[in-house]
């Protein structure tokens, strides 16, 4: 019996070697868009690209690494959408703190994710939150998203009356601004296309694709280079320093998340061990928890129906080890240096194709390992190829909003404004806090609808908002 078939029982999941490398070959393809992505979005704390693409490329190879090998589960980890929005644009832009304070809340939610996994208090928590608030959660981050990768690509443009306006694309930034708009929007039609012709990795050759007609402009002089203006050059570098510089960076930031010196508040201008008995640190962890806990849950439970990982009664053998190391991924990759790591949704893209073990997760495992090597390519992206990606995962996301009972208007109005308080406060934190207070104070006289969790974290967000 070969090494394969023994450690990760093929026959007995019913597959074979060639489609586990397959299927974990196309989950890659379909979840390597966040090499890109990611970089871009956790850089605008201050933080180094290079250095963050590192970071992510490592801690996605070391969570799904631990997914293969102690859970035998055929799923891909990484830097999670929408919580690496809520790190970047909550956390550090709006609420204040600094990017090391930032990491090390992922840090202590990836520690509490770990202990509730070997509880059963996951379930109370579960039951605990009402499901509109839940797939609320999800729309809201999608739209934040959407709006940010609008507002990134020079789709819009900021006006002094109405805030926002579309993009002056033939005016006087046409070279800059303009042709990155223009190639942002045709990057969401080739994506589209795409992802319509179900071509596996669609949102990864959408991003490819986006920066080729990019790289077309700017040897062609359509697109001009102003470094200084926000526009960079959009052809790699394969020198040595291009590899080294970013590995250099990384090492600086490895383990910045315990680095209590760097963490301050500008707004309160606490700093050091003293924000850790803040109200915001607590409501910072429990967003982060809530979103990485759910979207596990909802991502297994969602890949796996209607095939045989789940059992007849709807239950998933090895869920409770899942769950273990998706915990030790968010931990890890906060250490390493980067938002939370948690199980991908389009790892069910693999699983409907037929994965059924570890093995496909070892495959995108190494792949992730291998992307090291691309760096010069991953960096040098611009902010408009990687637009429709988070525009059309935005679109996904937003789906969830089907599953509301929206004629059930003491569960759908705080649906709403948690869908709208994150999208016009520009703060996840205080759209979820919107959700969760209206929805205790609405149910408050329905028996059996407020979980006591539920006035315990509407208590936290009241005092937030009380000492603002």
């Amino acid at each position: 019996m070969n090494f394969p078939e023994r450690f990760f029982k093929l026959k007995e999941n019913g597959t074979t070697v060639s489609r586990e490398i397959y299927t974990g070959l196309i989950t890659f393809l379909a979840v390597a868009y966040i090499l890109a992505v990611n970089p871009e979005i956790l850089s605008s704390t201050g933080m180094d690209r290079g250095a963050v693409f590192y970071a992510t490329a490592i801690a996605a190879f070391f969570g799904t690494l631990l997914m293969a090998v102690f859970a035998n589960f055929p799923v891909l980890l990484a830097p999670a959408m929408g919580l690496n929005a809520f790190f970047a644009y909550s956390v550090v832009a709006t609420m204040g703190y600094s990017w090391q304070f930032a990491l090390f809340a992922v840090v202590v939610e990836g520690v509490v994710f770990f202990l509730l996994s070997l509880s059963s208090i996951r379930e109370m928590i579960i039951k605990a939150i009402p499901m509109p608030l839940k797939y609320a959660m999800g729309a809201g981050i999608g739209l934040l998203i959407t709006l940010i990768a609008f507002k990134n690509s020079h789709i819009i443009q900021p006006h002094p009356v109405t805030f926002i306006t579309i993009q002056n694309f033939f005016g006087p930034s046409f070279h800059t601004a303009g042709i990155s708009g223009i190639l942002a929007l045709t990057g969401v039609v080739l994506s589209t296309y795409l992802m319509h012709r179900k071509v596996m990795g669609a949102l990864l050759f959408g991003i490819l694709g986006t920066w080729i007609l990019g790289i077309i402009c700017q040897l062609t002089g359509v697109y001009h280079v102003d470094v200084q203006a926000g526009f960079h050059s959009l052809l790699p570098r394969f020198d040595a320093a291009s590899f080294t510089d970013p590995f250099r960076s990384f090492c600086d930031l490895f383990g910045s998340a315990f680095d209590t010196a760097q963490w301050t508040s500008k707004k309160s201008g606490v700093t050091g061990w003293q924000l850790l008995f803040t109200a915001d640190f607590l409501i910072i962890c429990f967003a982060f928890f809530f979103s990485d806990f759910f979207d596990t849950v909802g991502t297994v439970n969602g890949a796996v129906v209607n095939t045989p990982l789940m059992q007849k009664d709807g239950t998933i053998p090895r869920l409770k080890r899942l769950l273990l190391m998706d915990s030790i991924a968010t931990f890890a990759g906060a250490v390493f240096g980067t938002s939370t790591t948690t199980t991908f949704a389009e790892s069910a893209i693999g699983i409907k194709s037929g994965a059924r073990t570890g093995l496909a997760a070892l495959t995108g495992a190494v792949l992730f390992l291998l992307s090291l090597f691309l760096a010069p390519i991953f960096l040098v992206i611009p902010g408009f190829a990687t637009a429709p990606a988070l525009i059309i995962v935005g679109f996904l996301m937003i789906q969830s909003t089907i599953q509301i009972d929206w004629s059930d208007i003491a569960g759908a109005i705080p649906a709403y404004l948690l869908i709208t308080g994150i999208v016009f406060t520009y703060n996840i934190s205080d759209g979820l806090g919107l959700g969760i207070i209206s929805y205790t104070i609405l149910n408050c006289g329905i028996k059996g609808r407020v979980h006591w969790l539920m006035w315990l974290v509407s208590c936290l967000f009241a005092a937030k908002y009380l000492c603002l």
